[in-house]
């Protein structure tokens, strides 16, 4: 993919040139001819795909197919991803409901290989809604090329979105958040969480995290997040604190090299005497 999105500085005001600039980038972003031959070839061959054998035999298929949910680093690992496909999520024990990353399951509930005798792919829009999941995803991979905070930013703002607003309990939303490793992330860095904390007991996880979101967003709730200004608060916070430890780490390092060139410094004194 040759496309490169503009970026300039990090944090917070980078975020909001990316932001400001959005329609016009993802427009040139989604007329690049990698992402256009990709995009056109699923949607015109994805109908035609009866099994999930036949889906991760096909690269140019299951590029796409992962792509669209985050999973493009599985592209190689096709048995894994077929048993994923045909274990779909309706039984308890489906591989995928096993998994601590949810986007497994994502992937596996829709395309339906192991849930209905007809998979979804055969759907008339199921293509096109497949391809511009994989479109969002492409452009957040090539920002995160550049500031992979910014990636982590957009993908929480589009993930939180959707989220929200499921008619499922909060208890399972949560779930879905501490699943989503991109996702966890940002809310993890958000609220200022250590990175021991997922060592924890789910049940203890959970009820830290909506303690903290309670206290320093106002509500416990993901519901909260079906309001656009509640997603900005969370995003914001988690840019400000990932540019803060940024900095606190360039700042380390700077000492450490300084240590280390102020001892070789006093060696090669000792050694000249």
């Amino acid at each position: 993919m040759s496309f490169q999105p503009i970026l300039a500085g990090s944090g917070v005001a980078a975020w909001n040139l990316l932001k400001s600039t959005m329609p016009t980038q993802t427009k040139v972003h989604d007329a690049d001819p990698v992402i256009t031959r990709d995009t056109e070839y699923f949607e015109a061959k994805i109908g035609d795909i009866n099994t999930a054998e036949e889906l991760v035999s096909d690269r140019r298929l299951l590029r796409v197919a992962l792509g669209a949910f985050g999973l493009q680093d599985d592209i190689n690992n096709r048995f894994f991803i077929k048993r994923i496909l045909e274990d779909g999520v309706i039984k308890q024990d489906a591989l995928a409901n096993r998994l601590t990353d949810s986007r497994y399951k994502d992937l596996a509930g829709a395309f339906g290989f192991g849930n209905d005798a007809t998979p979804l792919s055969k759907i008339s829009d199921f293509g096109p809604k497949i391809t511009e999941k994989f479109r969002r995803q492409q452009f957040e991979v090539a920002v995160g090329e550049q500031d992979q905070s910014l990636r982590l930013a957009l993908n929480a703002e589009r993930e939180l979105g959707d989220l929200a607003t499921r008619k499922s309990g909060e208890t399972t939303k949560w779930l879905k958040v501490m699943g989503n490793a991109p996702l966890r992330q940002v809310f993890e860095t958000a609220l200022g969480l250590p990175s021991s904390f997922s060592q924890l007991d789910l049940d203890q996880q959970m009820e830290i995290f909506r303690d903290r979101a309670d206290r320093q967003l106002g509500s416990g709730d993901i519901a909260q997040f079906s309001d656009p200004e509640q997603v900005s608060k969370l995003v914001q916070r988690f840019l400000l604190r990932s540019q803060v430890a940024d900095i606190q780490a360039s700042s380390s390092s700077n000492v450490a090299l300084s240590l280390l060139q102020g001892a070789a410094t006093f060696a090669r004194g000792l050694s000249g005497r």
